[in-house]
């Protein structure tokens, strides 16, 4: 496979690729850009110290989250837009931020990979990117494509609540014993995801998700199941365009319940950012290098929000 050239990506720089990309204005964030923020409850299983100590997922506790859409501000009926969940759990002294999507695996492995892969989909001088350069890179690079496959074969539900999401990144989990392995986060609807049927997306209007996360939110809908996909021996825990293998059908361990119990005001969300980095005793960072970039990155869209 053709090594990248050596690019010296940045955290900023890939803020400002993301939104040459998607066309974000200059205070919008640099990715799922269109969202709404909310609020909720987490109850704990009774496994759930099984896996981790961490405070945050072994006690109940309130719930600041927030639904997006990937990209800038698309409108809600993209067939192939990936969707975001970010929740933060915990009380003072030990809260968690949690960032999931609709996908199980990231469109690069590295940083340079990272922007790499955003030049080659810049837009040009008539605002369209030029897709054979972005094709060649695609077949250079073939592991970019991964997300995009996935979400390709995988229509989205009609709905924020009925969509399952995805943790690309291994995390280290510790228990109370000090014994430390390997999971991914998956977060999937407490009846289950659903397939996709009916009206197809794009016959909806432009804020359907929103509209109907208010109606279910109403309802009392809208729960969660918060899972720990547990690692085997040789699992890939340094590549997030890569999953576990079976990894649909291997050993989970439900760590506990989010409830969202009403709409907030996205000021709240805008106010802070979700900070990957920002993890209770228990929970630790992941290995991969987009990862630690991610915390640096955040911090650079919420400079320029500002």
């Amino acid at each position: 496979m053709p090594r990248l050239p050596t690019r010296a990506a940045t955290p900023a720089s890939v803020v400002e690729a993301l939104k040459a990309v998607a066309g974000t204005p200059p205070k919008a964030r640099a990715s799922f850009a269109k969202g709404q923020c909310v609020r909720g409850t987490y109850a704990a299983s009774d496994r759930a110290a099984e896996i981790t100590k961490s405070r945050s997922f072994t006690r109940p506790s309130r719930v600041l989250a927030r639904f997006s859409v990937g990209g800038g501000r698309v409108a809600d009926t993209g067939k192939l837009v990936l969707r975001g969940f970010s929740f933060r759990l915990g009380g003072d002294g030990y809260r968690s931020d949690i960032l999931v999507q609709s996908a199980p695996v990231h469109f690069a492995r590295t940083l340079d990979q990272m922007l790499a892969f955003l030049k080659s989909r810049m837009p040009g001088a008539n605002g369209k990117p030029d897709m054979k350069k972005a094709k060649a890179f695609s077949t250079a690079h073939p592991e970019t494509l991964h997300q995009a496959n996935y979400i390709a074969t995988h229509p989205p539900p009609q709905s924020f609540a009925d969509t399952a999401y995805w943790g690309v990144h291994a995390f280290p989990a510790t228990t109370a014993k000090g014994e430390t392995r390997f999971i991914k986060f998956k977060v999937v609807p407490a009846g289950g995801a659903v397939t996709p049927s009916g009206q197809p997306a794009g016959a909806k209007c432009a804020d359907f998700l929103h509209d109907d996360l208010e109606t279910r939110i109403a309802a009392g809908d809208v729960r969660f199941n918060v899972m720990a996909l547990l690692d085997r021996p040789d699992d890939p825990t340094m590549d997030v365009t890569m999953r576990w293998p079976d990894e649909d059908d291997r050993e989970a361990v439900r760590l506990g319940t989010i409830v969202i119990t009403g709409i907030e005001s996205n000021e709240v969300c805008d106010a802070s950012m979700f900070d990957p980095a920002n993890l209770a005793e228990g929970i630790g960072h992941p290995p991969d290098e987009i990862f630690a970039a991610r915390g640096a990155a955040y911090a650079v869209s919420l400079s320029k929000r500002r």
